[in-house]
């Protein structure tokens, strides 16, 4: 609910307006529910409103300045270049506003660098493909790592759940009563078949400071790079969550707006990079990933159709409904030689296997990295590539598919596979998860394999033409799997 009128809130509101007594009137002013945002020059001043809503409260000015210090502190985390100062804006003595001086406090606001709108991703979301997305993926994954540990489990998540129920079915009339009811009914099965693995996971440092409201509005792209900005600050329930829950927001995001291959690769992304710093908890928390992303979608349903787009709304009731009915895992394997397009063909199917954001991808490459402790794009010594390190990350690369089939969720496994036992050995992980099992060999002329490799940059595999002619001489033996022509 809103708060009784401030006329110091709202003189400062006008003065903001007005450019903060620059002369000119702010370039734009950025309205929502919980603040305004005033583009003056070089900055962005952000004032907060006078409102309650419950899950916040705004409705002093003390409160109001403890969560601009707040905002301030949190998002220098991820965006330090962006957030610069908390500012308070004072009435001097002839009766005249200012950011200094002697005089009566009246607000406090929050100074930013002013950026390019068109930049945030929620304007752009088809930029989130190819090397960004899995950069951004693995970006998330470090800020997680970094992130404060905080006590509890299942309760976070509670919370939003009892919030959910409460909200749709007070827009039941837009969203509609028989789909509210069915989403409402299977999330509390789901939520209780997961609250002890949720307690679990919070036991196990999984439960952190996270962003809280990580979806494409809330990052910008500059110079290349993603910027996570606007965190949740007023609220600790709300920001204080799995890691899971928080990346999951920014996949339901993309795979609501159709960009599921961004989605995919930005969760590979993050798994591989998240397995350096959690281990098998990353994987593992994929089981409650439908969970979580069925939640997020629920939450954009309230939220939109409170702001009058009941189309839309009725679109993420949909989508929280069958992020919650997967189908069977199956895995699959892509074998080849160095060069021959192996790669290229998992992340192309990956998003289509299973529910969204599709399958995981288990890179042989990436493993081997791991394993010895470098980073995807760090080369490796040869004694890496011993004989006796293969047997070790294929080892690890079966181990982590297991997880994952248990987890619920569709396998790619990408590797060379040249030894008819590795082959062997993915078949009867699948026939022991009791999954479907598909395996393709693919093929290309030597020179095209070379010429790929020469020109690749920055990739996490070090095969080179010298690797590729070590593995020509050697013979595969029977090939049963699908034999696929990666020529073009």
């Amino acid at each position: 609910m809103h708060a009784p009128s401030d006329p110091d809130l709202d003189a400062v509101s006008a003065w903001l307006r007005a450019g903060a007594g620059g002369g000119t009137p702010a370039d734009e002013v950025i309205e929502t529910h919980i603040a305004q945002v005033f583009l003056i020059g070089e900055h962005a001043y952000k004032l907060k409103r006078a409102v309650d809503l419950g899950y916040l409260d705004f409705s002093t000015a003390e409160k109001r300045a403890w969560a601009v210090r707040r905002e301030l502190d949190f998002n220098r985390r991820t965006a330090p270049d962006i957030y610069q100062a908390v500012v308070p804006v004072i009435r001097h003595a002839d009766g005249t506003l200012g950011f200094d001086g002697a005089g009566r406090q009246l607000e406090t606001v929050l100074r930013m660098r002013r950026f390019d709108p068109r930049a945030v991703l929620a304007n752009t979301p088809e930029v989130v493909e190819g090397d960004f997305a899995e950069a951004l993926g693995r970006q998330v994954a470090g800020f997680h790592a970094g992130a404060d540990i905080r006590k509890g489990g299942a309760g976070s998540l509670g919370y939003v759940v009892t919030s959910n129920t409460a909200h749709l079915r007070e827009l039941a009339p837009v969203l509609g009563s028989e789909p509210v009811e069915a989403l409402i009914a299977a999330t509390d099965a789901e939520f209780a078949r997961r609250e002890a693995e949720l307690d679990r996971r919070g036991a196990a440092g999984q439960l952190r400071r996270c962003h809280g409201d990580l979806h494409l509005a809330n990052i910008v792209q500059e110079h290349g790079r993603a910027v996570l900005f606007d965190c949740i600050e007023f609220n600790d329930t709300l920001s204080e969550i799995d890691v899971l829950y928080d990346l999951a927001f920014l996949l339901m995001d993309l795979a609501f707006r159709g960009q599921g291959g961004g989605a995919n690769r930005v969760l590979n992304g993050y798994l591989d990079e998240a397995a350096r710093s959690f281990n098998e908890q990353a994987l593992r928390g994929l089981g409650v990933l439908p969970l979580f992303l069925s939640v997020r979608a629920a939450v954009r349903a309230h939220v939109t159709a409170q702001q009058g787009d009941g189309e839309a709304a009725r679109a993420y009731v949909q989508a929280a409904l069958e992020h919650l009915t997967w189908p069977k895992p199956v895995l699959y394997a892509v074998g080849g030689l160095s060069g021959s397009g192996k790669s290229t063909l998992s992340r192309s199917l990956a998003p289509g296997l299973g529910g969204a954001p599709g399958a995981v991808i288990l890179r042989s490459d990436e493993i081997r990295k791991r394993l010895w402790g470098r980073g995807p794009r760090e080369g490796l010594p040869p004694e890496a590539y011993a004989p006796d390190q293969a047997a070790r990350v294929y080892g690890r690369m079966l181990d982590d598919a297991r997880i994952v089939l248990q987890a619920g969720r569709s396998a790619i496994l990408d590797a060379v596979f040249l030894r008819p036992e590795e082959r062997d050995a993915a078949q009867a992980l699948a026939r022991e998860a009791g999954v479907g099992f598909a395996g393709f060999w693919l093929e290309a002329p030597a020179p095209v394999m070379a010429a790929r490799l020469d020109a690749r940059i920055g990739d996490a595999s070090d095969a080179d033409a010298r690797i590729l002619d070590e593995q020509l001489k050697r013979d595969p033996g029977v090939v049963t799997w699908r034999r696929v022509d990666s020529t073009r």
